[in-house]
């Protein structure tokens, strides 16, 4: 079930508009997607410190009110201050239950403390943090399970063997390591981690460009 959260539709775009809204304890915002104009909001920046504190914040869904008017979305991304790291603005996903999106889910790595390859003196070494998958808006799975608990030095743990429920598909064709067991003098190589987990719908970027615009507008 999607999380509710208010919000208020905002006529005004720009850095003074924005900083007016941020001193009132807001948070500038717009919904885009889905085919339909962007709409600017603003939600209070509690509620969205909240949320981002949360498990799952990019997998999850939301029902945001403005002001009587209802849209399903996905947060999509939050852009922060570089020193404070407060929220400055969000963007959010309009999106339908019908809507088929690409993912990129957490893996979850359980077992770890019985895992007997890592009781021998073995190292973990996460190769991939997360899956990208394909899947309709209302089966997005909050994480996936990788179970390590028994695991030997060499083992390794594949994409293929992690269990997704029926209506989730993997984007990728061929199967591939997440993560081993490796002794503690091999090198540890970790993916490059992401600039964001936020997650990515099919022919959102062609939609993506009004969030952008706006974020620009503001910091001039």
């Amino acid at each position: 079930m999607a999380e509710q959260i208010k919000a208020t539709k905002r006529e005004k775009a720009g850095k003074g508009a924005s900083r007016a809204i941020r001193l009132q304890g807001s948070i500038p915002a717009v919904i885009y997607g889905d085919k339909k104009a962007p709409e600017m909001i603003s939600l209070e920046e509690k509620v969205l410190v909240a949320e981002m504190n949360k498990k799952g914040l990019w997998t999850r869904q939301y029902e945001i009110d403005v002001d009587g008017k209802k849209h399903l979305v996905l947060c999509q991304d939050i852009q922060k201050h570089p020193v404070s790291n407060r929220p400055i603005h969000a963007d959010f996903l309009r999106i339908s239950k019908d809507s088929v999106l690409t993912m990129d889910i957490p893996l979850h790595f359980i077992g770890e403390d019985v895992c007997p390859g890592i009781k021998k003196g073995g190292v973990l070494n996460i190769v991939h943090r997360t899956l990208e998958v394909k899947c309709k808006a209302d089966a997005i799975p909050e994480e996936f399970i990788v179970d390590l608990s028994t695991g030997e030095i060499g083992d390794s743990f594949d994409a293929f063997a992690i269990q997704l429920p029926a209506d989730v598909k993997l984007t990728a064709q061929e199967d591939f390591t997440v993560a081993t067991i490796v002794t503690a003098q091999e090198e540890v190589k970790e993916e490059a981690p992401a600039q964001t987990a936020a997650p990515a719908a099919d022919a959102a970027a062609a939609t993506a460009a009004p969030a952008q615009e706006e974020k620009k507008e503001e910091k001039k």
